[in-house]
């Protein structure tokens, strides 16, 4: 299976850390979208970052920036179809996203989207980690998306659908199962104690 491109999201506004971006924050001497970075570029063909705003503020990262197409902040989905149609461009049938507060995921994160999407005519596939009370939690920010569906998902965004979840299961998305051993590779950076929280990931992992 060829390797699709990635696109990193970092459109969010940060309201819990007081605004900004959560990407630039350091951690262990580096930031945390440099991290992100370092992880998903083995598994990809390719990178963008999906950020509103001056792109100029990430200009040393040497990324292409995209911004939500979708006005007012709309989400996940709006980074997701600012990403789609980029890939369009690029001529690949497929992204999978990354979120850019998210330091630890999976080093195998897009073998295991496209393993579970196999056999699907538009591979749509999130991310989810064994849950003892829940069950299972999706992580709707790590997923494989099929270019093919952006049309379909520019109309559910204009209409007004913000949950990644609902859209997801209108198209009879799967979920891509990935073990939670001593850290949640999921974990990611929504305060300043999640920050605190994360050295302490980073040192314990060294």
């Amino acid at each position: 299976m060829s390797a699709p491109p990635g696109v990193i999201l970092a459109g969010g506004l940060a309201t819990r850390m007081g605004g900004g971006d959560k990407g630039l924050l350091s951690l262990g001497g580096q930031t945390l979208l440099s991290r992100v970075i370092d992880r998903l570029a083995p598994q990809v063909s390719g990178i963008a970052l999906n950020a509103n705003g001056d792109p100029a503020r990430f200009e040393s990262y040497g990324l292409p920036v995209l911004a939500d197409s979708i006005d007012g902040f709309a989400g996940p989905l709006a980074g997701v179809l600012a990403g789609l149609d980029w890939a369009a461009e690029q001529g690949a049938d497929a992204i999978v996203t990354a979120a850019a507060d998210t330091p630890f995921f999976p080093a195998d994160l897009v073998d295991r989207l496209q393993q579970a999407g196999q056999g699907m005519a538009a591979p749509l596939v999130l991310a989810a980690t064994p849950d003892a009370r829940r069950g299972q939690v999706r992580h709707p920010t790590f997923g494989l998306w099929p270019v093919s569906l952006r049309a379909d998902l520019r109309q559910a965004l204009n209409d007004g659908l913000r949950k990644v979840v609902l859209w997801t299961e209108r198209h009879g998305g799967r979920d891509a199962v990935f073990p939670v051993g001593d850290t949640d590779p999921f974990f990611n950076v929504n305060t300043p104690d999640d920050l605190a929280r994360a050295g302490q990931m980073h040192e314990a992992l060294r």
